[in-house]
């Protein structure tokens, strides 16, 4: 008998397939083993899969409890096919992140909504940030591949639609689709990967992924400049349909026993924490239309404005008393919250998570606005930070396991984030290529050192129990941050031109540079070749005031590197080998 299963609910399940309603044939098809019923030696035998110890499920709850079952890995062309196509739709999400960046000056200049720029990448993270709590609750209680199926069809509808947009309200709509897709894949292709290979086996997926973003902005431009903008979000199709195919008609067994389909439904409210999530919501988008509002729609001072803030914080202080009362079942623990290592890792992630995505964003319209390079090129230019990221991403793991401690890693990084960040407002309009090449490596360097370490400080330091709710407040975290801070950088900008345009351009309307976009030939039309050199000097210096405000960010990661706990994750890792060799044993 397969070793998931307890007795009752092998008969149990034998009894539904008799059954004829249409809820229990739903409930059979998605709650149902992926396998059949066999001897553990014959199963073994017909799938070649390997047995390791696991803790095993409830039968109502689905929580792990008993630590002494075996739990069969699959194995072979099975197992190379969900890891790659897991790994593709990895590459995916981390591509779309950085894939609209240089495509963005070309897609204000055909809907003339500069003032949405930051809107098109906080669609899809506040999408993704609001939701990605529930995908750990949601891969809990329903079958893991058929989840991840449905979040991936969501979000190559969400692409479509971006694909398709005729106006930038369409696009912002399909990056919000988009986003929902999204708020569970990161997640999905981890609990897909841990059901299917041990963790000591796991293939190297993160660098395919940090690939994505590396690959991002050069893909994005050579759509942009030789087919057109609207193959950055196209490409997710056939890819993702493939994907999705392919899994479809695989056997990929659930790393925990699930409850019928019945009872979640009947305990939905409570286990998903459906309240915090109205609470939580709403504060949220009313804390985004502030800010995009603020010194744009609306004055600073305007009631509209000044409202959304208050009753942003008013609804985020009763979610938090409702966090307080839900205990262990809230969407965000306090209980776990309050673990030092945990408001650390926070702390690092949220700031590190923001200067990503506004050099992301806005490096390449410094490249294609005052440096008037095409998309393509400003691609190539933004490589530097990304490929530092991704090899000394690399290089601190390795580090790491020599040295055994990792907050070293953190302050460094911070250091060297802050100080490439700041270095960035001395671009010009006549900036060498070495310095800028230069600035992105320090930069790019410091994350690359920093990144990865709120994952494996939570992991090295919590209790076992509370690793799924950590991950995901990280990722959560992260994806808030990203939107929020590409929204405060948008707003930045903007409220920049109206100061520094009748400085360096007199003459010129603000608002019609605001209108025309971003690309150097959509400018000069809109002012005029002898107005454009002071047009250019002014986006200098309004992007000047984003660097500011991102090396400001790359501060708080620094003070959070020295709360995160000095021990030695070496030694730890090899007493958890011994002791693992001891049960064997």
């Amino acid at each position: 008998m397969n070793p998931l299963l307890l007795d009752n609910e092998t008969n149990q399940h034998s009894e539904d397939k008799l059954k004829t309603t249409i809820f229990q044939q739903i409930d059979t098809v998605l709650t149902a083993p992926l396998y059949d019923e066999k001897s553990e030696d014959q199963t073994s035998a017909d799938t070649g899969s390997e047995k390791h110890e696991l803790t095993t499920g409830d039968s109502e709850t689905g929580k792990l409890t008993i630590e002494d079952d075996h739990y069969e890995y699959i194995k072979g062309p099975k197992l190379y096919l969900v890891m790659l196509a897991t790994a593709i739709v990895y590459f995916l999400i981390m591509l779309d992140n950085t894939i609209l960046a240089t495509a963005i000056p070309y897609i204000t200049s055909e809907f003339h909504s500069l003032l949405d720029v930051g809107w098109y990448g906080s669609a899809y993270q506040l999408a993704c940030s609001a939701l990605q709590p529930f995908g750990g609750k949601i891969y809990s209680n329903f079958n893991s591949k058929w989840a991840f199926i449905i979040y991936l069809i969501l979000f190559e509808v969400g692409s479509a639609v971006c694909g398709a947009a005729s106006s930038s309200t369409m696009l912002i709509g399909g990056r919000a689709i988009a986003g929902v897709g999204g708020s569970g894949l990161l997640n999905g292709t981890l609990i897909i990967m841990n059901s299917c290979i041990p963790p000591h086996r796991q293939p190297g997926r993160f660098p395919v992924g940090q690939l994505g973003i590396a690959f991002g902005p050069l893909i994005g431009g050579a759509f942009t400049e030789y087919v057109t903008w609207r193959w950055c979000f196209y490409v997710n199709l056939p890819v993702g349909g493939a994907v999705a195919i392919v899994l479809a008609f695989i056997q990929i067994p659930d790393l925990i026993k699930k409850p019928k389909l019945r009872n979640v439904f009947q305990n939905a409210i409570i286990d998903f924490d459906l309240p915090g999530f109205v609470l939580f919501a709403p504060s949220a988008i009313m804390l985004f239309l502030a800010l995009q509002y603020g010194g744009n729609q609306f004055p600073w001072n305007s009631q509209q404005v000044i409202g959304l803030f208050c009753g942003s914080g008013a609804n985020f202080i009763v979610w938090l008393i409702w966090e307080r009362h839900q205990g262990s079942n809230a969407m965000v623990p306090l209980a776990m919250i309050k673990q030092r290592v945990m408001w650390a890792s926070c702390v690092a992630a949220l700031f590190l998570s923001g200067t990503m995505f506004i050099t992301a964003y806005y490096l390449p319209i410094y490249f294609q606005t005052v440096r008037a390079a095409t998309p393509f090129i400003s691609g190539v230019h933004v490589l530097p930070n990304i490929l530092a990221q991704m090899i000394l991403g690399i290089i601190a793991g390795g580090l790491i396991q020599r040295v055994g401690y990792y907050p070293p890693f953190v302050i460094l990084g911070a250091i060297l984030n802050a100080t490439g960040c700041g270095l960035l407002s001395l671009l010009s309009p006549h900036t060498s290529t070495g310095k800028w090449i230069g600035y992105q490596i320090i930069f790019g360097a410091g994350r690359g050192l920093a990144m990865s370490i709120p994952v494996l400080a939570v992991q090295n330091h919590l209790p076992k129990y509370m690793i799924p709710a950590s991950m995901s407040t990280l990722v959560f975290l992260q994806n808030l941050s990203a939107a929020v801070m590409t929204v405060i950088s948008e707003t930045i900008l903007t409220n920049s031109l109206r100061d520094i345009i009748p400085l360096d351009a007199p003459g010129v309307n603000p608002q019609a540079v605001i209108n025309a976009g971003t690309t150097a030939a959509a400018l000069a039309q809109a002012v005029g070749q002898d107005q454009l050199p002071g047009v250019l000097w002014a986006y200098s210096h309004a992007l000047q005031r984003i660097w500011y405000f991102a090396a400001g960010l790359a501060v708080p990661p620094f003070v959070a590197g020295w709360c995160f706990n000095w021990d030695n994750v070496r030694q730890k890792a090899m007493k958890d080998k011994e002791a693992e060799v001891s049960n064997k044993e």
